[in-house]
């Protein structure tokens, strides 16, 4: 086994890489951050005690270094893609370090958050550049699957260690509204995060250090800036709110949304690859129009199942709308597709796939704080109803795209992008 693997991966790797340090480093960092992910909206829910409006507040100032990334890899130009990789990930083992250490007063905890997301943000573009210069040249996106796999492999297996963690912290009588199993949880993160850090100081140096321009808009990509606009706001409204939906309104535990974290990220590596080839059998076009019509589905049954059903049937409801909303959520990879057919370079594509990046956050930001004060003053039947109508009008406007030959199926290719 070990041999095959070993031959694998020497086929996608350049024979003078050391692949397996930066791949390690994607695993410690990965399962770092599932078991970071697997209690963020608990810890803020049970011991934090954040109201549905504080955490649009919350998501507001944790998505801020989602929207600078582009300012801040402008701002070390100067650096190489690995010394940036190492730095953000020494800013995000000081976030949860500071979780760990610190006090539960919601200021501090806001601040160590917002530090972690700094640093998520910092190394999310470069570590698939990197990933891409370790392999050989015609084996770059193979090289980029690799490293995915084990960062999802990563997350996988630090919900399941969350899971684990509270069900026999519970049966010492350190269930809900205990901060001692939250506490073990950043403590073990903090344990890989170290690992993650040492491992990632190894490197080699990468020769890589692309310019990093500030902003590229071009008039020919504005359907694509609104799109983001559009898928921005919709996901944000179930990234901030549906964990929440699931913990103050049902009362789902850790384990539970550990459960179903881990449940997401299995379903997302199995339908990821079949999207793809949705997209490319049918068409982006086809794919960002008609997947709003599951959305819609997934939206009135999360907005009104308490009104409709019992607690207990409208709790599994919920839950299976919410990891059909994480794999809707893939299809969001047809706006890149497009980015790519209408791109004259590999330069243009990545410089506008930033700015959307940008762009995204821009709205995502503003709707969290908009939504947390609809659901304490309204509902979130509004609120997920909003979600609803956003998705039409992505729907809607993604049908006004006119499409070129390279968006009628499989085959078709661009010359400019023979050598990506």
């Amino acid at each position: 086994m070990k041999k095959r693997v070993a031959v694998y991966l020497g086929s996608i790797y350049r024979g003078d890489a050391k692949y397996g340090r930066f791949l390690l480093t994607m695993l410690l960092s990965g399962i770092a951050y599932g078991l970071y992910r697997g209690v963020q909206d608990n810890y803020l829910a049970e011991i934090v005690h954040i109201s549905k409006f504080e955490r649009g507040i919350v998501e507001f100032f944790r998505e801020l270094p989602g929207l600078l990334v582009v300012l801040t890899l402008a701002a070390m130009y100067r650096l190489t893609e690995s010394k940036i990789l190492k730095i953000g990930m020494a800013v995000m083992l000081a976030g949860v370090a500071g979780l760990m250490l610190f006090g539960s007063g919601k200021f501090i905890v806001v601040v160590f958050m917002v530090v972690f997301s700094f640093g998520e943000h910092i190394i999310m573009p470069v570590k698939s550049t990197i990933a891409m210069d370790l392999a050989k040249p015609e084996q770059g996106g193979m090289a980029l699957g690799v490293s995915g796999s084990l960062n999802q492999i990563g997350h996988i297996a630090g919900f399941v260690v969350v899971t684990g963690l509270f069900v026999a912290f519970s049966r010492f009588g350190l269930g809900q509204g205990s901060i001692v199993p939250f506490k073990a949880v950043f403590a073990i993160s903090v344990a890989l995060m170290v690992g993650a850090v040492l491992v990632s100081l190894t490197l080699q140096e990468s020769k890589i250090k692309p310019e990093r321009k500030r902003f590229y808009f071009a008039k020919k990509f504005s359907k694509f800036y609104m799109l983001e606009i559009f898928y921005g706001s919709r996901k944000q409204v179930f990234m901030t709110f549906a964990p929440y939906v699931l913990i103050l309104q049902y009362g789902a535990d850790t384990s539970t949304i550990s459960i179903l974290l881990a449940i997401c990220a299995d379903c997302g590596a199995v339908a990821s690859p079949m999207i793809g080839r949705l997209i490319d059998k049918l068409g982006y076009k086809t794919v960002m129009v008609s997947d709003t019509l599951i959305l819609v589905v997934v939206c009135f049954f999360y907005g009104f199942s308490h009104r409709i059903f019992s607690t207990d049937v409208a709790f599994v409801i919920v839950c299976v709308n919410y990891v059909m909303d994480s794999i809707i959520s893939l299809a969001s990879m047809a706006s890149n597709v497009y980015v790519r057919d209408i791109s004259d370079s590999a330069e243009e594509l990545t410089a506008t796939l930033s700015t959307g990046v940008s762009v995204n956050h821009l709205i995502s930001i503003f709707i969290a704080l908009v939504g947390g004060w609809i659901w304490e003053h309204v509902g979130m039947e509004l609120l997920f109803s909003l979600s609803a109508f956003l998705g039409i009008l992505n729907s809607i406007y993604a049908a006004t795209i006119k499409t070129n030959k390279n968006d009628s199926g499989p085959g078709e290719t661009r010359q400019n992008f023979d050598q990506i």
